[in-house]
């Protein structure tokens, strides 16, 4: 629960542990579907989509371990953020990969396919654990066109940096409507590996991703470090946040989120989440609504 405490997430755990009305898009590798560890019940599968899951690829193991931080039974051994929260489950990594890189890679055609059926399926928000593989202006204008979409829907889309220890953008992290995610360890301080940049410093956050423990398909807590582990974490408190206040909006949702008690600058570096924070944030405003 350390990473939870460090991003200041206990009032908001305490509170709920999400709603059913709040669905989230996972695009991520095939999640392991009967987990003991996991809140099963709600979890969705994208129609069309491959949901099969070895459990001995890397790409089972990368989508479990995700899904597990967000919906991870609250009284197991590896409890997640918003167990209550619907997973909308859209696998789009390969089985059989194999990559040692701890944010794996799809194509921008692929995953601007991926975030229309997330948004066509009713996702609030969108966890993007992963990296855009062979880039080019072409070929990213349909993932910028699916970004747009999610943008004018309302769909906030949460998104890892990188784990390349690189400093810029990317296409999926310098669109403006995208909330980059950097990992950082326990003391707050980002990881080495993590990517930085401006447009992630300026609208993107820093969250616990220094050994944090999830599922592992085989039904084993598992402990992994990345700006992959450190995303969902955004996601799952964006999701609680919704559950709270259901009548706020994405532009005050992903305001609260992303101010996070910290005036901003122009730094590379994003503020620590701080989900307490956010949701003061959010409950003066809904204060100042029915006032």
């Amino acid at each position: 629960m350390v990473p939870f405490e460090l991003a200041q997430l206990q009032v908001l755990m305490e509170r709920t542990s999400g709603s059913s009305q709040v669905a989230i898009g996972l695009i991520d590798g095939p999640v392991s579907m009967q987990h003991p560890g996991l809140a099963s019940e709600n979890f969705r599968e994208i129609p069309g989509a491959n949901a099969a899951c070895m459990s001995n690829s890397t790409a089972c193991k990368h989508g479990t371990f995700v899904a597990g931080i967000m919906s991870g039974k609250r009284n197991s051994s590896a409890p997640g953020i918003c167990p209550g929260c619907i997973l909308l489950i859209r696998p789009i990594f390969p089985e059989d990969s194999t990559s040692s890189d701890r944010v794996p890679s799809a194509t921008p055609l692929e995953l601007a396919s991926a975030i229309n059926q997330c948004i066509d399926a009713g996702a609030r928000v969108i966890n993007l654990s992963l990296a855009v593989a062979r880039p080019s202006i072409r070929r990213e204008q349909p993932l910028e066109e699916a970004l747009n979409r999610a943008a004018s829907r309302n769909v906030l889309v949460v998104a890892a940096a990188g784990n390349q220890g690189t400093l810029g953008s990317t296409a999926i992290t310098r669109h403006p409507w995208v909330i980059p995610v950097v990992a950082c360890d326990l003391r707050g301080v980002p990881l080495s590996e993590s990517n930085l940049g401006s447009s992630i410093g300026r609208r993107g956050l820093c969250a616990p991703g220094d050994s944090v423990s999830s599922w592992s398909p085989e039904g084993e807590p598992l402990t992994l470090s990345g700006t992959s582990v450190a995303a969902p974490l955004v996601t799952g408190t964006i999701a609680l946040l919704w559950s709270e206040f259901p009548a706020a909006t994405a532009a005050q949702v992903r305001l609260a989120v992303s101010s996070s008690g910290q005036s901003r600058r122009a730094s590379v570096v994003p503020p620590l989440l701080n989900g307490a924070v956010a949701y003061n944030t959010l409950l003066a405003a809904s204060a100042r609504r029915i006032a």
